[in-house]
């Protein structure tokens, strides 16, 4: 059955696919290289410092200015990890040091992040892309501790009850109840990754990493459809835990596959995957994978999906470039842990879909610094439509990365 699976979904992908050119990496992490430096630039003052509390953001459309809109970091600003991020995955290609430098000053300011009580479920992303990073690349002993504080603060999140970590204490009387958002999936790797640092301190590395595995049972039991494709928020009884009702939030419809939510849960199963070793998660990974699949080359003429893939105005809709960043950078880890047949389906998915954002359809180039354009925020709220965004850039860099060193 998996082979007949695995033969459908690479007949649909190869169907459905126009020609793709070429991918050169090297050659697209050096474009990459180039708009950090130009960035850099443009956010230098002008007496030549930098306000490393102020974070790019994006990139707007219609925007004059070649430059990032910055937002303050902040527990509220859930983007403020991505630019240090970016800033730490090109000093580990290029090791420029004056990178380095930017990229631990930009770092330094969500340190605030475990000095204040925790606000959403966001901790995750912020440590993660920030000083998750620089630890990967420099095993600093003080981003380390860091990040076990964050993992700490997540942590309180969690209602034993439901089973799932709470996304937005501040929406629960909106939802009506405890509600539980997809991008949460993303998270439990820090809750992952801190329960593997603490393994001598035996009752809490089994604590952080029961609320990650249970997170995603619960996840996948009660937030997705049967054919795969999930809901943006899955709201939960706060005192008995029963299941109410999925709904979106940020896509077209409570009933829709909005397409950056689909990729969130590619990423966090198999993350959860690469932690747990369990079969039911990859499994998992695989199904909400294949429907994505299924779905994009049904809906979109290229390998960027549309923000929604059940917007009813068809290819007239934007596209989410952030999606397929996401989406590619997850294939290239899960291509790895399936049968071959399947993997490769899934790396030549990966591949086109970067070698699609690697075109002058996708990329800003001269337009602006970000390295890609046409993503979508929050739809629903006429946020970020058909705009160069942060995260768009990060997943997009990462993916890179991993497509270079599964070559090497």
């Amino acid at each position: 059955m998996k082979k007949l699976i695995a033969f459908c979904v690479a007949a649909c992908l190869t169907a459905c696919q126009k020609e793709t050119q070429p991918l050169d990496v090297d050659k697209t992490i050096d474009y990459c290289s180039s708009q950090v430096r130009r960035a850099l630039d443009e956010l230098r003052q002008n007496d030549g410092t930098y306000d490393y509390t102020m974070e790019p953001r994006n990139i707007l459309n219609g925007d004059q200015q070649r430059g990032w809109n910055c937002r303050k970091a902040s527990p509220q600003e859930w983007c403020s990890g991505f630019w240090p991020g970016i800033l730490w995955m090109d000093y580990a290609a290029t090791h420029d040091e004056n990178v380095r430098r930017h990229a631990e000053g930009y770092t330094q300011p969500l340190s605030i992040l475990t000095h204040e009580p925790v606000y959403d479920h966001d901790i995750g992303f912020l440590i993660l892309s920030s000083y998750g990073k620089g630890y990967e690349i420099t095993g600093r002993d003080d981003y380390r501790q860091l990040m076990l504080q964050a993992a700490d603060s997540l942590a309180l999140l969690y209602n034993p009850r439901v089973g799932t970590i709470l996304s937005w204490p501040r929406h629960v009387s909106d939802y009506g109840g405890h509600n539980t958002i997809m991008d949460n999936m993303i998270n439990l790797e820090l809750l992952f990754w801190a329960a593997n640092q603490i393994k001598g301190d035996t009752a809490h590395s089994h604590r952080l990493y029961h609320i990650a595995e249970r997170h995603a049972d619960v996840t996948m039991k009660y937030h997705f459809r049967p054919d795969g494709s999930c809901y943006h928020v899955a709201v939960y009884d706060t005192l008995t835990g029963q299941f109410i009702k999925g709904v979106t939030h940020q896509g077209y419809a409570d009933s829709s596959m909005w397409a950056r939510g689909q990729a969130w849960a590619i990423y966090g199963y198999t993350m959860v995957y690469r932690f747990t070793r369990e079969q039911r998660f990859l499994d998992f990974a695989q199904k909400v994978t294949d429907i994505y699949l299924q779905r994009l080359r049904q809906t979109s003429n290229d390998w960027v999906p549309l923000w929604d893939m059940d917007d009813p105005r068809g290819l007239k809709a934007p596209k989410d470039a952030s999606a397929a960043c996401v989406v590619a950078s997850a294939l290239l880890e899960l291509c790895q842990y399936v049968e071959p047949a399947k993997g490769k389906t899934y790396r030549d998915a990966a591949v086109s879909m970067l070698s699609d954002l690697s075109t002058p359809d996708y990329q800003s180039r001269e337009r602006n610094v970000a390295f890609l354009q046409h993503s979508t925020g929050h739809h629903p709220a006429g946020s970020e439509i058909d705009a160069s965004i942060i995260y768009a850039d990060y997943y997009y860099l990462e993916a890179l990365l991993r497509l270079k060193d599964s070559k090497e």
